[in-house]
């Protein structure tokens, strides 16, 4: 966050969906110290465990609220707890969930699931937000996209696509916020490859998918975010690898950003065969959502 906003908002509320694990849960522990949180996901065990650990170890006061956010009662529900919270400070949409297999070979019901949590939801949550921030000219939103939203890959159609909405939504966000000088700072959050139970759940081995210097920490991910809001950055890429390639593929020709897509999807082309809904290409996030992760 921003020096302003840091200053201002102490004690003030975090608001964190697929907050149970992985990027969620560290994101939680980097701002427990100095907010209130409130914790969005699905599994409300893991919710009132993660929340005990916060408030004994920092004394802050933090709510749980279980949600499944492709539910429209559930995300009303958030919605609406977001719009009248005058104490909000921050926002990260981080709910989330990978599936593996060509399009039109996955249950449609999965990627609609899919479209709602990462395209609707946010969209949704956002906009109470911001109708709050704004308003008070004081805030921020981290809106947990992936690298898979500038390298996409075969078997991974729904995921890379809700992640280029999502870097689309926020850079267009940012310009209204520009647009009338706005103090509320919002950012897109690209990971690459992160250890956390995403994979794991999905019971998918990370050394078939990526070299271990392609992997990050969830902590290291957040701490990345955080500087770059501090600096309100628009776009965070974690990783100078990561930074590299979505840069390079960026600049290069269409047609020869789809040959190196393509090599990169035919060198794990053994992974679109099974019948198992995971993940396949470059950018969970660990969020816990839908498919807990």
């Amino acid at each position: 966050m921003s020096t302003e906003i840091g200053n201002r908002a102490r004690k003030s509320l975090v608001v964190i969906t697929g907050g149970s694990s992985g990027i969620g849960a560290a994101f939680a522990r980097r701002l427990a110290p100095e907010h209130s949180l409130l914790l969005i996901a699905r599994r409300k065990e893991r919710l009132e465990q993660l929340a005990s650990e916060l408030s004994k170890t920092y004394g802050t006061q933090v709510e749980v609220m279980a949600a499944d956010l492709t539910v429209e009662q559930d995300l009303a529900a958030v919605a609406e707890r977001l719009e009248r919270a005058q104490d909000l400070a921050l926002l990260v949409n981080n709910a989330g969930f990978g599936s593996r297999g060509r399009f039109w070979e996955s249950p449609i019901e999965t990627q609609e699931q899919m479209h709602r949590l990462h395209v609707l939801a946010p969209l949704r949550l956002t906009h109470a937000a911001l109708r709050n921030m704004v308003l008070h000219d004081f805030g921020g939103i981290i809106n947990v996209a992936s690298v898979a939203a500038f390298i996409r890959s075969s078997g991974n159609t729904s995921y890379c696509s809700t992640k280029s909405w999502m870097t689309a939504f926020t850079e267009t966000l940012h310009l209204e916020l520009r647009s009338i000088r706005s103090n509320v700072a919002i950012q897109a959050l690209c990971p690459g490859y992160t250890y956390s139970e995403f994979h794991d759940t999905l019971g998918v081995s990370r050394e078939k998918l990526a070299p271990r210097s392609f992997w990050m920490t969830a902590e290291e991910v957040v701490d990345a975010s955080l500087e770059g809001l501090r600096r309100h950055q628009l776009f965070v890429v974690p990783g100078w690898r990561y930074r590299l390639l979505t840069s390079l593929l960026s600049k290069i020709p269409t047609r020869l950003r789809l040959s190196v897509e393509a090599a990169a999807t035919k060198a794990r082309s053994g992974q679109l065969t099974s019948s198992k809904q995971e993940p396949a290409g470059i950018g969970p996030s660990g969020a816990d959502q839908a498919r807990d992760r």
